[in-house]
């Protein structure tokens, strides 16, 4: 008995591509950011001098006053925010925003005293010398 041939197959025209529908943008659901916009960062940023306090990612801020019927929305929610300290880096990351854009928003806030600007607070270095001495004490009596 003879083993039976194998056919060779030719290879299938490829189907014509088909184009790519766009995806509707999403909306966003509460809670969620809007698209990143670049405009609406230089909205945000738009300060006549461009000068920038000098803040660290750690720098805490805290609010002085309630938001005003005059601030923006991004104002508002960071005199909101700031009831009790936070960094800069937390507040970027709560409203979304760039390091950048943050250090002219709360600049702006610093001018109109709505906000007071506190270092960050610093470990020492060295633990205190009566604390491991009565530690070293109370492992002795073990």
């Amino acid at each position: 008995m003879t083993p039976p041939r194998r056919k060779r197959r030719e290879p299938k025209p490829p189907p014509p591509p088909q184009p790519q529908p766009q995806p509707p943008a999403p909306e966003p659901a509460d809670g969620e950011a809007e698209p990143k916009n670049p405009e609406r960062l230089y909205t945000v940023a738009g300060s006549e001098d461009g000068a920038r306090a000098e803040l660290d990612l750690v720098t805490l801020i805290v609010a002085r006053d309630a938001p005003q019927m005059a601030a923006s929305p991004e104002q508002a929610a960071v005199l909101r925010l700031c009831a009790n300290p936070l960094s800069v880096a937390e507040l970027s990351a709560y409203l979304n925003l760039p390091f950048s854009a943050m250090t002219v928003l709360i600049t702006e806030l610093i001018t109109a005293e709505l906000v007071q600007v506190r270092a960050p607070i610093v470990r020492r270095a060295l633990p205190d010398r009566s604390l491991l001495e009565a530690v070293m004490h109370g492992l002795q009596r073990l």
